[in-house]
């Protein structure tokens, strides 16, 4: 099993969060979620300036064997797409936590990121 980043926070639906620390976070899939979806083919990603509600979908990622919504962690607002995606979407299989970000969301002021898991809760919630 891949190690599960403590610096991140995570959701149920397998979405990780980095707090950038400006307002906004981060927002892709755990290498957990991309292993079960097996090698991704396309990615669907959200357009900038649409808002997101927390736990509504937002994206979508088809691999091989199925196509899966992505979950919005946060409430918020798109303020960047990783761009790299529509080109290489086997990012996500290759790099979850670095290369293969989806996008960037400001933070609704009521956006609450201690919802979320830390790596100690998800890894228990996986097993």
């Amino acid at each position: 099993m891949s190690t599960i980043p403590d610096n991140l926070k995570y959701a149920d639906s397998h979405e990780w969060v980095l707090d950038n620390g400006d307002g906004t976070v981060t927002v892709g899939i755990t290498d957990h979620a991309q292993d079960l979806l097996g090698d991704v083919v396309y990615v669907e990603l959200p357009e900038v300036d649409t808002e997101t509600v927390a736990t509504e979908q937002f994206s979508l990622v088809e691999s091989v064997k199925a196509a899966s919504d992505i979950y919005a962690p946060v409430t918020g607002v798109i303020v960047e797409i990783n761009e790299a995606l529509e080109d290489s979407p086997e990012l996500i299989n290759e790099s979850p936590y670095q290369d293969a970000w989806i996008a960037k969301i400001k933070l609704a002021e009521d956006a609450d990121l201690s919802k979320l898991m830390d790596a100690d809760g998800y890894a228990s919630s996986i097993e």
